[in-house]
């Protein structure tokens, strides 16, 4: 396995080399995270939606599994440690001005979801009725 302190991300110097050049220069918010949003590498479906840290987003990439950053618990979160709900990274994306990024990746284990579903995201939100509820239906 690669070392994960020895992984260094590009300058943020320009809109040009961020949004064109080949350096992977991740923009991480005001609290240090960028938003991952896991997909399924075969079906493209959804699974969740998580935060990395710089540390774990070097982590990710030399591991080749999932760590992300719990907002909640404030800590470091390999996804699957404790569950056996792995996910081997296949690909990750990243968006224009790299502040998001897409993991595709292989879920191992029953499921992805804590809730023991195999994705978070199994509610759809419906039209709003006449009273102007929202509610929502499973899919």
């Amino acid at each position: 396995m690669i070392d994960p302190t020895s992984l260094q991300f590009g300058p943020r110097d320009s809109k040009q080399t961020i949004e064109e050049g080949l350096a992977f220069a991740p923009k991480f918010d005001e609290h240090g995270l960028i938003a991952a949003m896991a997909v399924d590498a075969d079906t493209n479906e959804p699974l969740m939606l998580a935060y990395m840290n710089a540390d774990t987003l070097r982590e990710t990439l030399a591991l080749g599994q999932a760590v992300y950053y719990s907002r909640s618990r404030k800590e470091r979160w390999h996804k699957g440690a404790t569950s056996g709900e792995f996910q081997d990274v296949i690909e990750i994306r990243t968006d224009c001005d790299q502040d998001a990024l897409i993991l595709r990746v292989k879920q191992r284990g029953g499921g992805c979801c804590h809730t023991k579903r195999s994705s978070c995201f199994y509610r759809k939100v419906t039209t709003p009725t006449e009273a102007g509820v929202v509610m929502m239906e499973k899919v």
